[in-house]
């Protein structure tokens, strides 16, 4: 599947392609989920769903789900997504943190700094605060003060800029600092919240598609456990992950829900290479679910 340069017709796709009215009661709710880079298989699905016709128009996301849905709701198709992802660079994501790498290094909040990170969202984000976006969005982190998950966007926290909210959104414990916004301590949504149906079934719709890029409960390879506690850690957030996706699905079954879930769940969190794949898997997937719906 090729995406730069592949012709659409008129109004299916493009900046704008998933507009409508802002103040209207959504009818369909696009949910992104967490899953780190996998998360890009996001593009692939919207591709799929503007292709069909589909124009969401209330969008829910965490962690990489809010970073896609804060572009999708500021007016990029997915050419213009495609094209974010096709000039990604490790080094606009990743730097290492050196005191972290320093003996006594445990007392550094994170493996990586998050200027980097930061400074990327600023120049790729396509507004400064929620009011600006075309599509109303709801975007969640997780407080370290209060355990619970603390919502931005449409009829939640509005006024706190876009940038910071989305990076609250994606600071995976560990790896990036929190982000520290009007005296509260934030973490990446995802902590508590992987696949946020409950946020859809509180805003309403008539028609929820959601898509599930969340990490599979592989077997360890040999001396995974010898890496020391970041892979310790990572294993015990997967488990946590894995159960917590089950329940939210299980829990929320009632929902006229589209799933997606793509075959990408066993690859890595920080997987930079398989950027390509990871679109053209979403694509698959979005187009499978969505012949399955169609036929039933």
């Amino acid at each position: 599947m090729t995406y730069p340069g592949e012709e659409v017709e008129e109004g299916e796709g493009g900046p704008g392609g998933f507009a409508r009215d802002p103040q209207a009661e959504p009818r369909t709710i696009l949910v992104l989920g967490g899953g780190g880079m996998k998360g890009i298989a996001h593009v692939g699905v919207i591709k799929a769903l503007e292709e069909s016709g589909i124009r969401p128009d209330g969008i829910v996301g965490t962690s990489i789900g809010a970073l896609t849905g804060a572009l999708l709701a500021g007016g990029l198709g997915w050419r213009e997504l495609a094209e974010v992802v096709r000039r990604l660079k490790r080094e606009d994501i990743i730097a290492f943190n050196r005191r972290a790498l320093w003996f006594g290094g445990v007392r550094a909040s994170s493996v990586f700094e998050d200027r980097p990170f930061r400074e990327w969202l600023d120049r790729i984000l396509p507004a400064a605060y929620f009011a600006e976006l075309i599509t109303p969005l709801r975007i969640n982190a997780t407080s370290l003060v209060t355990g619970q998950e603390v919502w931005f966007g449409d009829d939640h926290l509005n006024d706190v800029p876009l940038l910071d909210a989305v990076y609250a959104s994606c600071a995976l414990p560990i790896y990036f600092p929190p982000a520290k916004l009007g005296g509260d301590v934030l973490v990446d949504g995802g902590v508590v919240n992987a696949l946020p149906l409950s946020e859809a079934a509180a805003w309403g719709g008539d028609r929820v598609i959601a898509v599930d890029v969340g990490s599979d409960l592989v077997p360890p390879q040999a001396g995974y456990f010898d890496q020391g506690l970041i892979a310790i850690h990572d294993r015990v957030l997967n488990l946590t992950l894995v159960r917590h996706r089950a329940d939210c699905l299980e829990q929320h079954s009632h929902l006229p829900l589209l799933y997606i879930r793509p075959k990408i769940g066993h690859l890595p969190t920080f997987d930079f290479d398989r950027n390509q794949f990871f679109m053209e898997e979403g694509y698959r997937a979005a187009r499978e679910a969505l012949a399955a719906a169609e036929a039933a």
